[in-house]
């Protein structure tokens, strides 16, 4: 059978008929998955909209985030599962076909949802989407699926794993190359047996963290154990404690928060310090360093390189009380005309985004190994020209949010290698510091420091704060 003639073709399809209406939930999730997979949307940042606009009750608000985050969430195994459903390789499938039968999957596969409706919905996009041929076809594919449970499934796409780490993939719905990421980065620290705590960590939906700007807003309840700036979500909405504050109370990452403190804490505060946030957007940390700043008597800039992530940027600034000057340059570029000009930066630099997986579960399935490497000549990149930003005595945060080696300890040696100019500090004694409460965090000789899910609750944040030596200062050690 040729392409043209396939099932789930858009070639092979005839006259559409009009579908029977979908479920608002149902429509949102899809359409959040197609976004995704067309447009390399977030998922984190296109739903909340959707929803809103939509005006969902809270129960189908609740159903489309499961939905949603659900199927991004486990989409190899569920890809594993359609291959051999359809008798054919995923990539052969229409893409608007393919999200339909993931969407459809989950709801069979992982939810309470009556299985008609799963099925029948799951056709009624199709069918919308590519006509009735292609709804026939995942007709077919999802009451194939639906005829057997789970376990079965399970077991069948497990049998045909090529190796141990194979099958655990296809189990934890993490690719091959995260799995043996993860590993290693545990195993540095002596920790490799808690693999399968954080791959079980990473595919549980996290509390919502809400962030409490210094100086704007006093901390709510529950207060977390670390940040203290840091608290729960009243009842997991975060509205009852973000709607009446104007900004200065928002949804952000414990972890994030504790990097931001970290460098602002590194030494005592001169008046008149200049700080910048390197790669900015979307804010978050630029606003909790903005708020810093301000009740230390310091100034701070933002640099952004993308110019919509910019605008994120600003929008995350309103709150504070002052003006925050926000560039849209190339951070190596911004940092090279500012030649020791600044006393703190901040270097949160682009990375694989494996430590947030929880949060944006998307983001397993959208790097690969080869995109590593260039993001670790990225991050390189980045933090020699922050150093070079770096007036005499300043300090530099370096942060990924990622626990894989080559962007975190190995961007850092090689800094340090490449330069004779720069000490590194003991983040490890800074974040204890911070924190409202002991942090388990491992030596390994070097004063960096790597949160985790599974241990701290928090995002994979990657910490190491390194300080431009003074004029004459002699090398350590």
């Amino acid at each position: 059978m040729s392409a043209a003639q396939r099932p789930g073709s858009p070639a092979a399809r005839p006259a559409p008929r009009t579908p029977r209406p979908v479920q608002a939930a149902r429509r949102i999730a899809y359409d959040v998955l197609r976004a995704v997979s067309d447009s390399d949307a977030y998922a984190n940042l296109v739903l909340p909209g959707a929803i809103a606009d939509a005006g969902l009750s809270p129960q189908d608000a609740a159903l489309a985030t499961e939905l949603t985050y659900g199927t991004l969430r486990r989409r190899g195994t569920y890809d594993a599962i359609i291959r051999q459903a359809a008798g054919r390789d995923v990539a052969d499938i229409d893409p608007a076909v393919l999200d339909a039968l993931r969407l459809g999957a989950h709801q069979l596969l992982a939810t309470r949802v009556a299985p008609h409706a799963a099925v029948n919905e799951s056709v009624s996009l199709v069918s919308a989407a590519k006509g009735r041929g292609a709804a026939g076809f995942a007709n077919a594919v999802l009451r194939r699926i639906g005829r057997d449970a789970p376990e079965t499934w399970q077991n069948r796409i497990e049998q045909v794993a090529r190796s141990d780490d194979e099958r655990l993939a296809l189990r934890t719905a993490h690719p091959v190359w995260v799995i043996r990421a993860l590993r290693r980065a545990l195993a540095a620290e002596g920790r490799a047996d808690e693999l399968g705590a954080l791959l079980a960590a990473d595919n549980v939906s996290p509390e919502v963290t809400l962030v409490a700007l210094p100086g704007l807003a006093p901390r709510g309840e529950p207060a977390r154990p670390y940040a203290p700036t840091a608290f729960g979500s009243p009842g997991g909405d975060p509205r009852q404690a973000t709607g009446g504050s104007r900004g200065a109370v928002r949804v952000q990452d414990e972890g994030s928060q504790l990097v931001a403190l970290a460098l602002a804490a590194a030494r005592p505060v001169r008046e008149g310090e200049r700080w910048l946030d390197l790669c900015a957007g979307p804010g978050g940390k630029t606003a909790l360093l903005a708020a810093l700043a301000l009740r230390d008597g310091a100034a701070l800039e933002a640099n952004e390189v993308v110019p919509a992530r910019a605008g994120l940027v600003r929008n995350a600034l309103r709150p504070l009380p002052v003006e925050v000057p926000v560039h849209e340059s190339d951070g190596r570029v911004f940092a090279a005309q500012h030649p020791s000009a600044f006393d703190r930066i901040l270097v949160d630099a682009p990375c694989t985004g494996l430590g947030a997986l929880r949060r944006r579960p998307e983001a397993r399935w959208r790097k690969s190994p080869a995109d590593v490497a260039e993001l670790v000549q990225l991050q390189t990149e980045l933090l020699e020209a922050a150093a070079d930003a770096l007036a005499p005595g300043g300090i530099v945060a370096y942060a990924t949010c990622s626990p894989h080696l080559a962007e975190t300890s190995g961007v850092v040696s090689e800094v340090l290698r490449r330069r004779d100019d720069l000490v590194e500090l003991d983040a490890r004694a800074v974040l204890t510091d911070v924190s409202a409460s002991p942090i388990d965090l491992a030596d390994d000789g070097t004063g960096r420091a790597q949160l985790w899910p599974h241990r701290h609750g928090t995002d994979a944040m990657f910490l190491a704060l390194l300080q431009r030596r003074m004029p004459d200062t002699p090398e350590a050690g």
